[in-house]
């Protein structure tokens, strides 16, 4: 059999060893292609914000609009994945992320950011939808569990990447808001290159999206869930991923403000090595933890996020550098444990035919809280100070991680009978 004749049939349908362990790895690089965009603007903000002379409230609705696109394209990506293919959903993904690094490394006014922070919103929740279920394609039935590790970890690996390259770009070369955009629409360019000889059937899920529990049979545009029988997975998994990833956008937005009180800094180089060490955190944890069982991954996922905030909040109330540093890994390993143990479950408990909706359905429950949780402790922290504000959201983070925890402890029956 040929490669080419490989590439048009499911790896379920050849056999998860006939496809080669390299295709796996590279699957998981549109992900860490997409998510490298996701992110990359955030160093950059401070220099749009004095060349077109906006404020922190415009700031905070250029933020939004990426979430709204995420969460909008999370809403049917998932669908239409399992029923028409993963490489129709990422192809047009990966084209409107290199619009995006267009309209980014053009804009000359707030509308263009807003725009090309839609865009981006729009192509993250394709590629964490489609993307991922195309990794577990790929991997076939016999490698689920490695198919979970490389997609999660692509997915923050890029999230800390993308502030890094920016960071260091913006300082180090001509055309700060520009260089670190024509490099990512290098690695997009090459991430269309991989889906496009992806070894996965191009309809994946055509058929198989209309069996089941009958929901596969619904509207194209839904809020995206999972199988009967898979609702208590996506649930255990929500609960330990929503309140990591909130941490890990809480440090992204507080923690420029932070050097700056403590190290008198506004280099984007240290707040982008800041990102890209928690995400960098976020990716090693799940190499180190991927022999452990899944309610043990979520466990130490709860408790590393609630240890975060609190190293968090001893950063904001005693000045420590040391702490804010372990703040942010702490925060990583949280939403990295978090998010491998509920791709897991989703992977051991969902078919293929209806893994890009549950995918959709874990980032709708975790991006939610991420995206408004973190603005609101942003105003809040105007009204009342940074200090207060911090200390006020720190505390119920670390309290709603520390009652996902529980929630796994209490069903570790159910986690036990899905490993």
């Amino acid at each position: 059999m040929t490669t080419a004749t490989a590439g048009e049939r499911a790896p379920e349908a050849v056999g998860g060893g006939e496809v080669p362990l390299r295709w796996v790895w590279l699957a998981a690089w549109p992900v860490t292609a997409v998510f490298v965009l996701s992110n990359a603007a955030t160093p950059l903000y401070v220099l749009w914000q004095r060349e077109m002379g906006f404020g922190k409230g415009t700031l905070t609705v250029v933020f939004a609009c990426y979430i709204a696109g995420l969460l909008g394209s999370l809403l049917v990506s998932g669908v239409v994945s399992d029923r028409i293919g993963r490489k129709p959903v990422l192809l047009p993904a990966l084209g409107l992320a290199l619009v995006a690094c267009l309209v980014f490394a053009t804009a000359g006014g707030v509308g263009a950011l807003i725009a090309a922070r839609l865009c981006t919103g729009i192509a993250v929740g394709a590629v964490v939808s489609a993307g991922m279920a195309a990794v577990t394609d790929v991997a076939g039935p016999t490698r689920r569990r490695l198919a979970a590790l490389l997609a999660s970890c692509a997915m923050v690996f890029g999230a800390g990447l993308g502030p890094l390259l920016a960071g260091v770009l913006s300082e180090t070369l001509p055309g700060p808001t520009v260089t670190v955009f024509a490099v990512e629409t290098v690695l997009l360019a090459s991430a269309v290159v991989v889906v496009v000889r992806m070894p996965v059937r191009g309809a994946h899920g055509g058929r198989g999206g209309r069996r089941g529990d009958g929901r596969g049979a619904g509207g194209w545009v839904r809020v995206p869930g999972v199988p009967r029988g898979a609702g208590w997975q996506l649930a255990l998994g929500i609960a330990v991923f929503a309140p990591g990833i909130t941490a890990t956008s809480f440090v992204l937005s507080l923690g420029p403000s932070l050097l700056a009180g403590l190290l008198g800094t506004g280099s984007r180089i240290v707040s982008g090595a800041l990102a890209f060490a928690m995400f960098l955190s976020a990716t090693g944890v799940q190499f180190a933890v991927r022999g452990l069982g899944r309610r043990t991954v979520l466990a130490y996922g709860a408790g590393a996020t609630a240890l975060g905030m609190a190293a968090l909040l001893l950063a904001v109330h005693t000045g420590s550098v040391a702490a804010l540093a372990g703040a942010a890994l702490l925060a990583g390993a949280g939403q990295g444990m978090g998010q491998l143990g509920g791709l897991s479950l989703l992977n051991s408990a969902v078919p293929g035919a209806r893994l890009a909706e549950a995918n959709a359905a874990l980032n709708v429950g975790g991006y939610l809280p991420a995206g408004l949780l973190p603005v609101s402790a942003g105003y809040l922290s105007d009204t009342v100070g940074l200090t207060t504000g911090a200390t006020v959201f720190g505390t119920a983070l670390a309290g709603l991680a520390v009652a996902g925890g529980g929630v796994v402890l209490l069903g570790r029956e159910r986690v036990s009978s899905a490993a």
